[in-house]
């Protein structure tokens, strides 16, 4: 019989063609935690964990289109709605052990005084009020954005948006919007 053992390569060595996924399960905290690190925060691929599991996703371009139409639609609203708002884009949202997203773009809205000027997120600080998914190459779970707690999630998928409000810890889906 012949002994197997791991291959053990840097995650920041996989090359992905835009549209692809990657699912690695058992990944532990520490290792999601290494891994983010190894990546940097300067990269194109986005990045979600939640019950063990590590998914990569390399966005298509037709993706960003939409991504930054629906933004571009949000600050319209609130603009018109006299709200004040501060963009925080793709940061990554982490409920230590738990989970991890990526938003494709998110915004603090009820919470904006308190985020304007931040270069990055400090362990006390809210989830954003409103982010916005879209799903192209991947579907977006919900249990990730429930274990950190964002308000209102936009998934735009299929050319139709579904607004997501969460009440009492897990999401329901709503025709109306709340933060705007």
């Amino acid at each position: 019989m012949t002994a197997v053992s791991p291959v053990v390569k840097p995650v920041s060595q996989m090359r992905l063609a835009p549209g692809s996924t990657v699912n690695i399960q058992d990944i532990s905290w520490e290792e999601f935690e290494s891994i983010l690190q190894e990546l940097g925060e300067k990269r194109s691929l986005r990045v979600a964990y939640s019950k063990s599991t590590l998914e990569i996703m390399v966005p298509l371009p037709e993706h960003e289109k939409s991504k930054d139409l629906i933004s571009d639609i949000v600050k319209i609203l609130l603009k018109i709605a006299g709200k004040s708002y501060e963009p925080f884009g793709s940061t990554t949202f982490k409920r230590e052990n738990i989970a991890g997203v990526e938003p494709d773009a998110c915004f603090y809205i009820q919470n904006y005084q308190r985020m304007i000027g931040r270069r990055k997120l400090e362990p006390n600080d809210p989830p954003p009020d409103l982010a916005i998914e879209t799903d192209v190459t991947s579907k977006t779970t919900l249990d990730a954005y429930e274990a950190i707690a964002v308000p209102e999630l936009w998934i735009y998928d299929s050319k139709k948006l579904r607004i997501y409000l969460l009440r009492d810890g897990h999401y329901i889906e709503s025709d109306k919007l709340n933060h705007i």
